[in-house]
């Protein structure tokens, strides 16, 4: 029988009498609780999508602060730049080139302690937009991560999944009452009365009701699934439903990592549309940087408490948001004005406000986001001002 060593949390409450013993994981699935990290060998962390802008910048971040970890990752490299992270191997950390939808892939990796899920088809339109078939998306981001799940419990490790705001219900988002302030879509709080809800942005007590679109039901499914085999085979599970993600050297397009694009696209004078909402881009989303992930995958694998629930968001924040109207001002003030053409058609699943509130990753986690969106934009503008041809690496 086999005893876990590590650092991790008892996913149910333990009395207090049982938080310095290890437990065996036959006698209470998902309830067991570890040694503290300090007592234990290095670590090691397998993260899937590590040469993805995520996966990578989460894989820096940890060989930051765990300088012993043992760190080691697989990708398919079909992202067009994800090439240039495989230099992840002169920090230590090993890159496998392979595919997690090939189970025989994962045959040959070593043990972990925890696996980081950071891979995905990212964009709320694959499946949908002739670049990758639905059934593609669904064997990426859902059969995918099956095989991880398999590679837990067969090794008993902890696994993290970054799963993404597009698991909240498109249609009573789509619907909320808004009003125009100063370059904004504003909510009329007082006129809404959804449940997860309010002037924080959106929590995780929001609608998952369909449709949420076909990304976020690979998602959404991701979820429950590694749910339901953390408590069925006894290893811990934490999911964190991440907002817009943006910073230096990330892939972005116009429907993944917008912040990114946009900077690089207005520096660069290739054409950019405000696309459906009246076409002034009064749509507001807010921002997070890979490194502040990164701080809270942090606190969870080497946590040893127990926490009341097993998922939370993990965002920007309502301080951390703006229109695309605004970014457009911030890019004219850093880059010089120019034209952003209107596009009056309305895609599926484009959402007019979205914030997520993650109180629930402060109160749990004790963690906040360091980086302010000022700063992200910033490192975005000097990055494209050293890479003028960033997007052409993309194409």
């Amino acid at each position: 029988m086999r005893v876990r060593t590590r650092s991790v949390l008892a996913l149910h409450p333990l009395e207090e009498s049982q938080t310095e013993t290890v437990r065996l994981r036959t006698l209470l699935p998902s309830s067991f609780l570890l040694l503290p990290y300090n007592l234990v060998p290095s670590m090691r962390i397998f993260i899937t999508g590590i040469c993805g802008f995520v996966g990578s910048a989460i894989a820096r971040r940890i060989r930051e602060s765990l300088h012993d970890a043992k760190i080691f990752g697989i990708d398919n490299l079909s992202r067009a730049g994800s090439e240039r992270n495989r230099r992840l191997a002169a920090d230590g950390i090993r890159v496998n080139h392979g595919d997690m939808r090939l189970a025989s892939d994962l045959e040959s990796l070593p043990e972990a302690d925890w696996v980081i899920d950071a891979a995905a088809l990212p964009s709320v339109l694959a499946g949908v937009d002739n670049r990758s078939s639905s059934r593609q998306l669904v064997e990426h981001n859902l059969f995918g991560t099956v095989n991880i799940l398999e590679y837990c419990r067969r090794w008993n490790s902890g696994f993290i999944l970054l799963s993404t705001s597009r698991v909240y219900a498109i249609r009573p988002l789509s619907e909320i009452s808004l009003e125009v302030e100063g370059d904004r879509f504003v909510p009329q709080f007082s006129k809404i009365k959804l449940a997860g809800f309010s002037r924080a942005g959106v929590s995780e007590e929001f609608s998952n009701a369909a449709p949420v679109s076909l990304y976020g039901a690979t998602k959404l499914a991701s979820e429950a699934l590694a749910l339901e085999f953390g408590e069925t085979f006894g290893f811990p599970v934490w999911i964190n439903r991440c907002g817009v993600l943006a910073g230096a050297g990330q892939f972005g397009t116009a429907e993944q990592g917008i912040f990114s694009f946009w900077l690089h696209a207005w520096r660069a004078g290739k054409p950019l549309r405000y696309i459906g909402f009246g076409g002034r881009g009064l749509q507001v989303r807010d921002a997070l940087h890979p490194e502040d992930l990164g701080d809270l995958v942090l606190k969870q694998i080497q946590n040893s408490e127990p926490k009341r629930s097993r998922l939370c968001n993990a965002s920007g924040g309502i301080d951390q948001a703006m229109s695309l109207l605004e970014l457009s001002n911030w890019c004219a003030r850093r880059f010089g004005s120019r034209e952003v053409s209107a596009d009056l058609q309305e895609r599926p699943f484009d959402i007019p406000w979205l914030v997520l509130d993650s109180a629930r990753a402060h109160t749990d986690w004790n963690w906040k986001p360091a980086r302010s969106l000022s700063s992200i934009l910033t490192e975005i503008a000097d990055h494209a001002e050293r890479n003028p041809d960033w997007l052409d690496l993309m194409a």
